[in-house]
């Protein structure tokens, strides 16, 4: 599965980790490579080297790449504190300020674009562009078969699972792993919707990419797209400064392994 490069990419050390003290909790993060600075969100259940392993290696040769785990994730504790997209998009912020970072380029995988979408909407003065893989701001951007399995979805279902793996080698108590995934199983059972003025109101050049049977709701992506002044002609007019990107044959995980494919999308738009 993974190719030479793929597992020598897997082999980079961060320059620097550790945790900083947000919201009545601790945020583990790391950080590789030196340059504009550009925050990695995973998607739910993930850790880094899960969701972006393959992708820091290439990243970090030109950028400061900051990537996070969120409540309950990976390295990061698991809290009692209340789950949701405005707290997650609180913690980083206060990871940038603890870092020391004003600004920064933010891309968020699924879960992870969820709360970047809330963050560009809470803080935008900290946001120089945004970058949405598979996801949406809103429950009824996914097709009704997801939020279906979202509400089906129990704990069992992880048990041995890749995920489970990852979290394990991490965690600081793998104890928790449950009680970590009754919370997350909860709060996306939870409708949200942050709200198509919002979305408009986001003025950062915006990147979309998404697979063509990746779950999302593509009639519902176009109007996201046209929110953030995209699906116009742009030969009578002037080209959007965001761009949305459908990458054929590709479903919600098999997206995120198209390595090249996403470093090429990244490159051109965050130059």
């Amino acid at each position: 599965m993974f190719t030479a490069s793929q597992s020598e990419g897997q082999q980079v050390k961060p320059s620097g980790s550790g945790y900083a003290a947000v919201n009545g909790t601790k945020v583990f993060y790391e950080v590789y490579g030196e340059g504009k600075p550009i925050i990695l969100l995973h998607g739910a259940f993930m850790t880094i080297e899960m969701n972006w392993g393959q992708l820091i290696p290439e990243l970090s040769k030109t950028r400061k790449v900051i990537a996070i785990e969120l409540q309950g994730h990976g390295h990061t504790p698991f809290s009692d504190r209340k789950l949701d997209h405005a707290t997650l998009a609180n913690d980083v912020e206060g990871v940038m300020d603890y870092l020391k970072i004003d600004s920064a380029d933010v891309a968020g995988y699924s879960f992870g674009g969820a709360v970047a979408y809330k963050f560009a909407i809470q803080y935008p003065k900290r946001l120089r562009k945004l970058v949405i893989i598979s996801s949406t701001y809103k429950s009824s951007g996914w097709m009704p078969q997801i939020n279906n399995a979202f509400k089906s979805m129990k704990p069992e279902l992880f048990l041995n699972s890749p995920m489970q793996a990852a979290y394990d080698a991490v965690a600081p108590d793998k104890t928790k792993w449950t009680k970590f995934l009754e919370q997350m199983i909860n709060s996306a059972r939870v409708p949200f919707d942050f709200g198509d003025s919002n979305i408009s109101k986001i003025s950062a050049p915006v990147l979309i990419i998404a697979g063509d049977n990746d779950g999302l709701d593509k009639l519902e992506l176009i109007k996201t797209y046209q929110l953030l002044g995209g699906a116009v002609c742009a030969d009578f007019g002037v080209m959007p400064k965001s761009q949305l990107a459908i990458v054929p044959s590709q479903g919600h995980v098999s997206l995120m392994m198209q390595t090249k494919t996403i470093l090429s999308y990244l490159d051109s738009f965050l130059k």
